[in-house]
């Protein structure tokens, strides 16, 4: 599946939320994106390990070591209604390897949503969080919310480029300088 840069394909929320799809990315490589669930509780411990420190604080907004289990429990607790989540995953020498993963979870009121998307560093660059975006924000609008926010680590310019060439707006957080709010209209 190949999507321009900046525009997010219409789809059901059925499909989008309980399919997996491949993708092939820049050099060729393929993923597979699909739901993330409570069993892959190890997957996730073993991605945010193998994070380097800079890209666990831009995830995080802070430092975390090893991920504690009540951590790696609440980010593998997704019902899909108020929380969504997709991992990428590669075929390893020992099974299934994330990559990446994207999330959001709704405010509320339903009508916003906060989003996060982490990428391992051998994968940055690839278009991998285009893919993880594109997927979240298509649920997002299928589900009926409004707007889809993040909170990002002012000198996160990765995250600014990905977050503009998909349309979102930014500005500084008013409660914290080193931060900014990246915002995006899913009307």
């Amino acid at each position: 599946m190949s999507t321009p840069a900046g525009t997010v394909p219409a789809v059901s929320t059925d499909a989008a939320l309980t399919a997996a799809t491949e993708h092939q990315l820049r050099d060729g490589s393929t993923v597979t994106l699909r739901p993330l669930q409570r069993s892959d509780a190890d997957l996730e411990r073993r991605f945010i390990s193998e994070l380097s420190a800079q890209s666990r604080r831009y995830r995080f907004l802070g430092q975390i070591g090893c991920p504690s289990d009540a951590l790696i429990t609440q980010l593998t607790t997704v019902d899909f209604v108020h929380d969504v989540a997709f991992v990428a995953v590669v075929a390893g020498e020992q099974g299934e390897r994330e990559v990446g993963v994207a999330r959001y979870s709704r405010s509320p009121d339903g009508s916003r949503c906060e989003c996060a998307v982490a990428v391992s560093d051998e994968w940055q660059g690839q278009g991998l969080g285009t893919v993880l975006m594109q997927r979240l924000i298509a649920v997002a609008r299928a589900q009926g919310i409004r707007e889809m926010i993040s909170v990002d680590a002012a000198e996160n310019f990765a995250m600014r480029d990905l977050a503009l060439a998909l349309g979102f707006s930014r500005s500084a957080d008013p409660q914290d300088a080193c931060q900014v709010v990246h915002r995006l209209s899913l009307q």
